[in-house]
Order: structure tokens, then C-alpha cells, then sequence
């Protein structure tokens, strides 16, 4: 065998060439610094500020509270799926611990509504695994806020796929041990800038015109000697006294009085804020009457048809989107789900865990009805010889 082997000849000044990836395409990992910056203390936590305007938004708010009531509510569920000869099957499976409390020192109505809160107004959330179980899948997670991550390797409004260069509060942080949730919906903070500040200097004009005192009428002068400044206020000032105290007013022949045509629905520009409101809500994704928004020729027949529309045009595609990225790969073994479910919350008498301490009304005992006993018959009556008196 030693007459087809062929050994290396050594190469005298010449280093042996090192394979590098290409400039642009490969990524090098810097560290994992960044796990360092995460709360507690939150000390550099701090709000994104166009957050912070779209909040300022009456409609927006509400939209983002009805959806967060809905999504922080959903229980957790895990399963598996099998093919049982005609259909895939869903078989449910024991819980991990995580999934009744994903952050520890958080609940999961908070952990989850604020995740839906980054996809919201973000569109990218992000949870670090804080520890791992022997297997090498997660125990437990924590919230990071989306306007606190930056990815290097992506840039703009849109996310083309999950980051692997990310950076927290300015220091690397490894991408293995991050779960990224991507919205399916572009961030409500870049999707329409204009209409969200139209709508905020709508509600500052109506502000101004809230406080700025509008007169009832106007004296005007048409004929006689101009008075000066001083004398129109006087004349203002004891027409304004007599009309307090006056029902009836006289006024001279050269002065006419007009009042003006500012109405409170025109000064607070109730027409102009409830147009924009509905285009808030249509930004939101969310049917206008669930914001307490006046639409002619709509209505709904009771909750839970309400309930059914906001669960179908706004949380679903956020409760999807954090369902799948929490069965992705790197948090639980392939084969194995878990969903948010949303079976209470669209029952017919959505009552949640309260449903079994309410108190059925009981009926009153039904009594058997018995038959009054017949009244004995009375003998006709009759005279002192024993004939029977006529009956007049």
C-alpha cells in the first residue's frame, strides 16, 4: 500500500493559504457582551419615541389595548401532530415548565402583550434565553425591547429574516440565544407617518380651540362718528353686562349686532378627528366600531360576533406569528408545537376561569297541584212546615 501513497512535499518559505469567508457574506461572531446591559436594573431602558406618538393617538391606544387583551389572555398550549390514516391529528402533549410562566419574574399576560406590543409598533420582537434545560432547549426567557436591538446586517423598515448580528444597547449579543418573532404586518411606527401626525395636529388644533374663549356675537358700528378703541370696549363691556342681566337688548341705530357661527362641533373639529379616527383604525387593522367609531350601514348583531371580527382582522396574524416562533427549532425538538389558543376566548359566553365560581340560578321547587276538595251540598231552605221557599 505504501507504493500509492504520496507524501507532502515541504514547501520552504511559502505559508499554507487560510480559508476565509468572503467579505460581506460570512458572519463572525464579536462577542456576548450585550447579555451583560440586560434588567434588572433597566436603568438604560427607555421608550422609543415614536411609540410614544402613535400612543398619544386616542384610536391607536385603544386598538393596541383590545389587541393586547386578547393576545396577554391566550393560554399556552403544547401538542404534536400525527397522521392517524385520513387526517394529521393533533395529540396534546405535557407542558414544559416555560410555558406557564415564560419569564419567571413575569407573568404571561405581561411577557405576552408586550412581545405583541413590539410587533405592533415594531414589527420584530425578541426574547433572550435566560437558561437552558439538560437537553439544550430553553427553561426560561425574557422579554428584550425591539426599540433597544439594533441588526447589523439589516437595514430599513422591513425584516427580510432572523438577525444572527445583533447588538443591545450598543454590545454584541449572540443570536443563538435570542428567539426572533417577525411580524407578518409592517410596523405601525413606519407604515404611515403622515396620517399618524395628521391625526396628532388635529387633536393640538382642537386643543387650542378648547381654550381659546370664543365671543357669542360682534357689535358692529354702521354709521355716526368712529369711536376709538376704548369707547368700543366700554360699549362692548356694558352691552355684555345688560345682556346678563336683560332678556330683551336695544342697541342704537348705527351699531348691529351678528353672532357668530363657532359651535362646539366646529371649534373641536369633531367632523374633521372622527374621519381621521377611522383612518387610525383602518391603520390598526381593526373594524372602526370596536373604537367607539360612528359607521353608517354597520353594525353587529352581539358580542360575539364582535369578538369573532376582532379576533379574525386583528390578533390572529400576531398570535400566529408568536405561536410558530415559539416552536421553532432552536426552543423545542422538532415534531413538538405550541400554539396560543383562543377556544375560551371565542366561546359563547366568554367568561374565562370565572365561569365555574358564578352561581346558577335554581328554580323555584315545583309543588304538585292537588284538587280542592268539593264543597258539601246545602240543603234548599224551607218554612217552619216544612215547604221550600221560593227564590225571588
Amino acid at each position: 500500500m505504501a507504493l500509492f501513497r504520496r507524501d507532502a512535499k515541504p514547501m520552504y518559505g511559502v505559508a499554507e493559504p487560510e480559508v476565509k469567508a468572503a467579505v460581506g457574506y460570512g458572519y463572525q461572531q464579536q462577542g456576548n457582551q450585550g447579555a451583560s446591559q440586560i434588567g434588572p436594573p433597566y436603568f438604560a431602558y427607555a421608550e422609543d419615541g415614536a411609540r410614544a406618538r402613535c400612543m398619544s393617538v386616542p384610536t391607536i391606544s385603544r386598538a393596541r389595548d383590545l389587541i393586547a387583551s386578547v393576545i396577554g389572555c391566550l393560554p399556552l398550549e403544547m401538542y404534536t401532530l400525527k397522521w392517524n390514516g385520513e387526517e394529521m391529528e393533533e395529540i396534546p402533549l405535557a407542558p414544559r415548565s416555560w410555558l406557564q410562566r415564560l419569564d419567571p419574574d413575569n407573568t404571561n399576560n405581561f411577557t405576552l402583550s408586550w412581545l405583541f406590543d413590539d410587533l405592533f409598533f415594531m414589527g420584530v420582537a425578541y426574547l433572550h434565553i435566560k437558561s437552558r434545560t439538560a437537553d439544550g432547549y430553553p427553561a426560561s426567557f425574557q422579554r428584550l425591547p425591539a426599540n433597544l436591538v439594533t441588526t447589523l446586517d439589516q437595514q430599513g423598515a422591513i425584516s427580510y429574516g432572523p438577525s444572527k448580528q445583533l447588538m443591545f444597547l450598543g454590545l454584541p449579543l449572540d443570536y443563538k440565544d435570542v428567539v426572533q418573532f417577525i411580524s407578518p404586518i409592517q410596523a405601525l411606527t413606519t407604515v404611515a407617518p403622515r396620517a399618524i401626525d395628521t391625526a396628532l395636529k388635529l387633536e393640538q388644533a382642537a386643543n387650542r380651540n378648547a381654550v381659546a374663549v370664543q365671543p357669542s356675537g360682534v357689535l358692529r358700528q354702521t354709521g355716526g362718528q368712529p369711536l376709538s378703541s376704548e369707547e368700543l370696549a366700554q360699549m362692548a363691556q356694558a352691552f355684555n353686562v345688560a345682556r346678563m342681566s336683560n332678556s330683551v337688548a336695544a342697541i342704537s341705530e348705527h351699531l348691529t349686532y351678528n353672532e357668530t357661527s363657532a359651535t362646539p362641533d366646529k371649534m373641536l373639529l369633531s367632523e374633521a378627528r372622527n374621519f381621521q379616527a377611522l383612518e387610525m383604525s383602518r391603520l390598526a387593522n381593526i373594524p372602526g366600531f370596536l373604537c367607539n367609531l360612528s359607521i353608517g350601514g354597520y353594525n353587529y348583531s352581539n358580542s360575539k360576533d364582535a369578538r369573532e371580527q376582532l379576533w379574525l382582522f386583528a390578533c390572529k396574524a400576531y398570535a400566529t406569528c408568536l405561536s410558530e416562533g415559539l416552536s421553532g427549532d432552536n426552543v423545542l425538538p422538532r415534531g413538538t408545537y405550541v400554539r396560543l389558543n383562543p377556544k375560551a376566548y371565542l366561546a359563547a359566553d366568554y367568561m374565562g376561569d370565572y365561569a365555574s365560581e358564578m352561581p346558577e340560578e335554581v328554580a323555584p321547587p315545583m309543588t304538585p297541584q292537588t284538587t280542592p276538595a268539593p264543597m258539601p251540598e246545602m240543603p234548599d231552605p224551607t218554612d217552619s212546615n216544612g215547604v221550600p221557599l221560593a227564590n225571588d
